[in-house]
């Protein structure tokens, strides 16, 4: 019925995930999928973890902690601020929704790489708010123009770091500078799901602003690493106004029992992290070595995932690696028509897809 959804609503349009393996199992009569498509871990979540969440299975008749005040003690000393400065949300996408939610009036400007991650322009103009999409200067953040964007109008700055769908990362020295220079009453989101695996000594974390007292929010996410992409769980740091803020508008129990759970025990475990975080360097490096074999062209990554330009129509590429059991992303979503994006797996399945890849671009 026309006019009654609200008119912001029109121009946007729904998520669409990456295929589940059940459906392409269905669709093409196969036994064996790999899926690469998400970014996701294809690792099991930490042991203690799955143990904490079995436990936290049998009490899932109350409601769950509905300010995640264990958590967030876990968090704070990691962390390094007050427990006032923290908040959890249904993954880190819910924090960025909540924070265009607090900041954000019509007509306000926020301004975010493009292309990045695809939920900023949803939340922008879910606000009636306006969208300034900078474009990547060789597939990285191009600070510069970001900050030449900047009007009276600006309300806030995404800054997706390492960025999604490139794993490319902004330089500490472009951040200090840009930082430096970006209004005092603009919020800076560093949206930081993939920090983990970065081994660039550049990076440099949101966090440093924090503790200099600028108006930044940094968000991370339990959905990578830590193997919890299902259980729908992030956290990130604000200042208290803006924690408070948040708590305001967000559900009451928005984060169920058995993630604050598996969250809490994936805590107890960083070597497990580090451990991770090197089987996705290896993953890396096989990967380049084999497409660099093949002669295909990728971008250099400090994520959990490769943007590889194939040469050819991404969505052929795609729909072949399908029939062999592979699942990837296509990069046409993204403004990359001859390029997709691959997850790292496990030695097994980086094998496989390189297997799959060879036979698809020589046929």
């Amino acid at each position: 019925m026309e006019g009654v959804v609200r008119k912001e609503l029109e121009v946007l349009k729904p998520y669409k995930p990456g295929k589940p393996v059940f459906e392409v199992k269905r669709e093409l009569g196969l036994e064996e999928i790999v899926k690469l498509a998400s970014n996701e871990s294809n690792l099991p979540p930490f042991p203690a973890a799955i143990k904490a969440m079995q436990k936290a299975a049998k009490e899932v008749n109350e409601y769950p902690d509905g300010g995640c005040v264990l958590l967030k003690e876990k968090l704070a000393p990691l962390m390094k601020v007050p427990e006032k400065n923290l908040m959890v949300g249904n993954g880190s996408n819910e924090l960025i929704r909540l924070l265009a939610m607090s900041i954000l009036n019509p007509g306000d400007e926020a301004i975010f790489a493009d292309p990045s991650f695809i939920v900023y322009p949803t939340v922008v103009r879910m606000m009636n708010a306006v969208a300034k999409r900078i474009p990547l200067n060789n597939f990285r953040h191009d600070l510069t123009a970001m900050k030449k964007a900047i009007s009276k109008n600006t309300r806030l700055i995404f800054v997706c770091n390492p960025n999604n769908p490139t794993g490319t990362i902004v330089y500490q020295e472009e951040l200090d500078q840009f930082m430096q220079d970006v209004p005092e009453n603009i919020l800076v989101v560093f949206d930081q799901a993939y920090h983990e695996f970065v081994e660039n000594s550049r990076y440099l974390s949101g966090m440093k602003y924090f503790s200099q007292g600028k108006l930044v929010a940094v968000l991370h996410t339990f959905s990578k690493i830590y193997s919890l992409a299902g259980c729908r769980i992030g956290y990130g740091v604000a200042p208290e106004f803006l924690t408070s803020a948040v708590s305001k508008i967000r559900e009451p129990f928005n984060v169920n029992h058995i993630a604050q759970a598996g969250a809490i025990a994936s805590l107890d475990n960083q070597e497990e992290v580090e451990r991770r975080a090197q089987l996705n360097q290896d993953g890396k490096k096989y990967l380049y070595g084999e497409l660099e074999k093949l002669g295909v062209d990728y971008v250099p990554t400090e994520s959990n995932f490769i943007l590889i330009d194939t040469g050819r129509d991404c969505k052929e590429v795609f729909k072949n690696l399908l029939r062999e059991g592979i699942i990837v992303r296509t990069g046409n979503i993204f403004g990359y028509p001859t390029s997709i994006r691959v997850t790292i797996g496990t030695k097994d399945d980086n094998r496989k897809f390189i297997k799959a890849l060879t036979k698809v671009l020589t046929v």
